[in-house]
């Protein structure tokens, strides 16, 4: 069923306002998954806090070329054949979805991403894309490293407190 040049129009503001309000946009080929596939994957994207659609190449295009301040040139030639939308918070999300899927089906294939300014082309990028770590997981990564050298420290005025009061030392 063809669209109305209205439906168009309002698909294409739609996308617009999707990839404009997103940080972490992804395109994967979902071709030829069957509907068990297909149902599966959405379970995955949703318990991950990832959307996902399918979406006209030409819309998508439409909608790419309209958001001034981004630049997704390099992610036009992406957009052939089947295209899913994938778009998250976290930066590695569809990623993680699309590798952990892809243990049990050939697809999704990972076309493209997009990453705060960013672009990734290639199923190729998916291991880098997929072991990008979450602003969650490197703020927990430098609270790990503040917090070694202060037990340290503290271990060792521990160490000398009980020194100086004839007790055996404390293990560290």
């Amino acid at each position: 069923m063809a669209m109305t040049r209205d439906e168009k129009a309002t698909m294409i503001e739609e996308l617009q306002g999707v990839l404009q309000d997103s940080k972490v946009i992804y395109l994967a080929d979902i071709e030829g998954l069957n509907s068990v596939n297909s149902t599966e994957l959405r379970r995955a994207c949703f318990k991950s806090d990832v959307s996902l659609r399918v979406v006209k190449n030409t819309l998508l295009k439409k909608a790419m070329e309209r958001i001034e301040d981004r630049n997704f040139e390099e992610l036009y030639g992406s957009l052939k054949g089947n295209t899913a939308l994938m778009v998250a918070e976290k930066e590695n999300a569809p990623a993680k979805v699309i590798e952990a899927f892809r243990k049990k089906s050939e697809k999704p294939i990972l076309k493209g991403a997009w990453i705060d300014n960013v672009t990734y082309v290639g199923d190729d990028k998916l291991v880098t894309l997929a072991n990008f770590k979450s602003r969650e997981e490197l703020i927990a990564d430098i609270i790990a490293l503040l917090k070694s050298p202060i037990q340290t420290v503290l271990s060792q005025l521990e160490n000398k407190n009980n020194a100086e009061e004839g007790e055996a030392p404390a293990e560290a």
